[in-house]
């Protein structure tokens, strides 16, 4: 080998730690090069299932991979220095104005720059709310039931006691908000997770004058609302009160959860100290991946990437209810308006457990009602079926396999 090239590579092992060059000694194995940790909490994980119908993932293939590099490549070309320093907690402004655009023209959200807080993910947007809610005094927090499996632990970790609202077929069920004295509710009104609900008219107008006399919060969880296929998309319900409700949404549907990226828009009076809290986090979201949105929305192909997506997923989901009905008629599948997911309802003589536990066995990633469940038990029953987790050369593969766990188990009628 030429000596150069031994060079670079013992500089190499020497710049890493492996090897110690003693001036007129020669070069030996660095002490402790071959020392090795181990960490016990380092296990592998599970491997994910062949058929993976989990909801609360778009399609990771989809991610508009040549999109985003072209906008990461604008943003960081126009970049000025002050970009890479500390930044306003609030977020990027050239992200805020983008979105505060966009948030009026899809989803009718009354904002301004100056009142959005760009967030790593809808969770930290959810805890920062739960943090101020709780330094103004507040004790108690309305969830609608069943919800998000995770939402519970992040309001209760800050302190806050959760109380368990139930759903139906209209909604979250305001009613009984004024039994429970509670200080803010976080709705999912335009496709309510898991089960699939729109919130009717008559329980937003209710549900507005109760925050309006008692002047609690409002979550308002946008969390799917750029997918709707059979009718217009349902307004949020913070365009109609923007002082009593805080809109939140994220790119996790739209784009893919690994991005972080979610945004608040607040109302006046929650600002100032939501500016401040956000301050002791993490301070602000990595902005380059903000400013790569921005162009992304500027340019129209955020837009272009939802509308594909749209017909996408509403292919999927038509194919999916065709099999279903074909393979599984006596279920009646709730929740198919909109979103990622539909519900499929099991009768009385299915056991939901026993079937999640043979999708295991099968390798079928499958989620039941009761996994979202966090208040007094029911006997509501019934499988929450993702069709936008599977990539497209395995969704054919993952609906068949979910046909076929179907198909036995109606047959066998298995018991509770």
């Amino acid at each position: 080998m030429a000596r150069s090239t031994v060079s670079g590579a013992y500089s190499q092992l020497v710049a890493a730690g492996y090897l110690e060059a003693r001036h007129g000694a020669g070069t030996w194995v660095a002490s402790g090069a071959a020392t090795r940790l181990i960490d016990e909490d380092d296990e592998p994980r599970d491997a994910p299932p062949r058929f993976d119908l989990r909801p609360g993932l778009p399609d990771l293939s989809s991610f508009p991979r040549r999109l985003w590099l072209r906008a990461l490549a604008r943003a960081l070309a126009h970049a000025g220095d002050s970009v890479f320093g500390y930044g306003d907690p609030r977020g990027r402004p050239e992200l805020r104005r983008s979105l505060t655009e966009y948030l009026a023209r899809s989803r009718g959200v009354v904002t301004s720059p100056g009142r959005l807080v760009v967030c790593s993910g809808f969770c930290q947007g959810f805890r920062l709310l739960c943090e101020l809610l709780r330094s103004r005094g507040a004790h108690r927090i309305a969830l609608e039931d069943p919800c998000v499996f995770f939402y519970p632990p992040i309001a209760r970790a800050v302190g806050l006691e959760v109380v368990p609202v139930p759903v139906d077929d209209d909604g979250l069920i305001v009613e009984r908000l004024a039994e429970s004295s509670v200080d803010a509710v976080l709705v999912t009104p335009a496709h309510q997770c898991p089960l699939g609900a729109t919130m009717s008219p008559r329980r937003r107008t209710a549900l507005l004058a109760w925050a309006e006399a008692t002047d609690a919060l409002v979550i308002d969880d946008d969390y799917d609302g750029e997918f709707r296929y059979d009718r217009q998309p349902v307004a949020t319900l913070q365009g109609l009160d923007p002082e009593h409700v805080v809109y939140a949404g994220t790119t996790s549907k739209t784009l893919a959860p690994g991005m972080r990226l979610g945004w608040l828009a607040l109302p006046p009076s929650l600002i100032d100290a939501a500016i401040e809290q956000r301050g002791l986090t993490d301070r602000f979201a990595p902005v380059l991946d903000q400013l790569a949105l921005a162009e992304l929305i500027d340019r129209g192909d955020f837009d272009r990437h939802v509308r594909q997506m749209r017909l996408r997923y509403r292919r999927r989901r038509d194919r999916l209810l065709v099999a279903v009905d074909g393979a599984a008629p006596q279920l009646t599948a709730r929740g198919i308006a909109a979103g990622l997911h539909i519900v499929l309802e099991l009768p009385d003589r299915l056991s939901e457990t026993a079937i999640v536990a043979a999708a295991r066995e099968r390798s079928i990633g499958l989620y039941g009602v009761q996994r979202f469940k966090h208040g007094p038990a029911d006997h509501r029953q019934g499988l929450v079926i993702g069709y936008g987790t599977p990539p497209d050369h395995n969704f054919e593969a993952s609906v068949a396999a979910l046909t076929s766990l179907l198909s036995d188990h109606l047959e066998e009628g298995s018991a509770p």
